[in-house]
């Protein structure tokens, strides 16, 4: 099975959706609306198999402030696994990291073995200065208030691992 990653196409949307549905209703990835996805899209990169064309993972950079950027949505469908094809995603949402000159990317998992294999380590406490903490905790992406590890904001997160990645150090 060989695939290719691409920018995801809002045509892409449902695909994703669908894609990342079983993972949300395990609240192992987080619940979004359709409308959602189709906001964010520019976002997204997918897997597509080379045989049907059909999307077969995906995952998304969110940029959080001028150094940061988190890792989400990150699904493979469940055929797929070990077969490279969360790797490719996740490579490539770090390159495009890079592209945008940041310094560290940040997700929060169950996957911890997975990330920790591309150089994330896990972190506690809020990882920024105090001012950038009083700009972001403004922020209405339940994302954000998840980096920030405020313990009034646990919607599905509960069990999972915050970590990090320094892209100057990794490469």
């Amino acid at each position: 099975m060989t695939h290719f990653i691409r920018q995801a196409r809002p045509n892409d949307v449902r695909a994703i959706a669908a894609l990342v549905e079983p993972y949300a209703m395990r609240r192992i990835l987080v619940v979004k609306e359709l409308i959602d996805y189709f906001e964010d899209v520019q976002e997204f990169v997918v897997a597509v198999n080379e045989e049907d064309s059909r999307i077969i993972g995906c995952g998304a950079l969110h940029v959080m402030w001028d150094d940061i950027a988190e890792i989400r949505t990150l699904a493979v469908s469940p055929e797929h696994f070990h077969c490279g094809v969360g790797s490719a995603i996740l490579r490539a949402l770090i390159e495009r990291a890079r592209t945008l000159e940041l310094k560290r990317v940040f997700c929060l998992t169950f996957e911890v073995d997975f990330f920790a294999r591309h150089g994330f380590y896990e972190i506690e406490g809020t990882p920024v200065g105090q001012d950038v903490f009083y700009e972001m905790i403004r922020s209405h992406d339940d994302g954000v208030k998840e980096f920030l590890d405020l313990a009034s904001f646990k919607p599905n997160t509960l069990g999972n691992t915050r970590m990090m990645r320094d892209l100057e150090q990794n490469s």
